[in-house]
């Protein structure tokens, strides 16, 4: 079972940068919320830990469901990966997915301060996985899939939010907030949608974007989406670094001037490989101007 569990891993859920990409998520909201409340004077502990640990736990069961509810499919569209090529039993991610979340409710049992919002994240999370108990309905219309399921990452957002401001006893409702609420939410519906378009020539029975609307109307979509990102990711920092505005200007240009390109040809390039170039430098640039601010106040 090891070595069956060896293979999903490395293949769909790699351990290590799951883990990495978990404290990202948790620390880039957590901080962004502290530095805009004007709060520098941090308590970190087993808290911040089991909040990271928690955004782990919970998108690797994201990721269980997924690949249990779409088998029948991945036999059909995707034989080789490790679920429908039989190179991993169903019971096997079972298991070990309810090993880790048992951990992360222990955890927040014990530590958290916003339990109640922890269980909301789970109740959507549950509700996912049995398409909202409408599974003929949602499962065949690929925007209502995206409408229904892809503000999963808001409910994360939420759980890490209210963490924050109930530890520091910070107003709950403010424009930094539902600024922060949003900025991890919009790169999320961004690559999920950009996946999904194709160039002509790459389309397959796979139902995609491109395939519903054209690849010309699904790529503005995307566009128009990642502009209202780029503002509320301004937003953010603009008390942080003024510096860091530029440079997302100067990233968002050569992101639109990319899709105005897909648009022109659509054969040149696959549109989700420089989604997520973009993604990961205005991530990067998120976490470097916390930490050049943090760095900055200690100097």
């Amino acid at each position: 079972m090891l070595g069956r569990l060896k293979v999903y891993f490395k293949e769909r859920y790699p351990i290590v940068p799951r883990l990495v990409l978990g404290g990202i998520v948790f620390c880039e909201i957590y901080f962004i919320i502290l530095l805009n409340y004007g709060v520098t004077d941090f308590q970190l502990g087993i808290q911040e830990f089991v909040g990271a640990y928690t955004v782990f736990a919970f998108l690797l069961w994201l990721r269980v469901a997924d690949d249990l509810k779409d088998y029948e499919t991945d036999k059909r569209l995707f034989p080789d990966r490790p679920l429908p090529s039989g190179r991993v039993f169903k019971k096997d991610i079972v298991i070990s997915c309810i090993v880790i979340e048992f951990i992360a409710v222990v955890l927040n049992l014990i530590f958290m301060n916003n339990l109640l919002f922890f269980c909301i994240l789970y109740a959507y999370g549950y509700l996912m996985s049995k398409w909202f108990f409408k599974k003929k309905v949602i499962q065949p219309s690929l925007p209502l899939a995206l409408v229904t399921h892809n503000p999963v990452q808001m409910f994360v957002n939420v759980y890490i939010i209210s963490f924050t401001v109930i530890k520091y006893g910070l107003q709950p409702i403010s424009l930094i907030s539902v600024m922060a609420l949003w900025t991890l939410y919009f790169p999320a519906l961004i690559w999920e949608v950009s996946r999904k378009i194709k160039a002509p020539r790459d389309e397959n029975d796979y139902t995609t974007y491109s395939k519903l609307f054209g690849y010309k109307k699904s790529t503005i979509f995307v566009m128009i989406l990642t502009l209202v990102d780029i503002v509320t990711n301004m937003i953010l920092v603009f008390q942080l670094n003024k510096v860091t505005i530029l440079l997302f200007v100067l990233l968002v240009s050569w992101m639109v001037w990319k899709f105005l390109s897909f648009m022109k040809d659509p054969e040149q390039f696959v549109l989700v490989e420089k989604v997520e170039r973009y993604t990961y430098i205005q991530e990067s640039l998120m976490l470097l101007t916390i930490v050049v601010f943090l760095v900055a106040g200690r100097i």
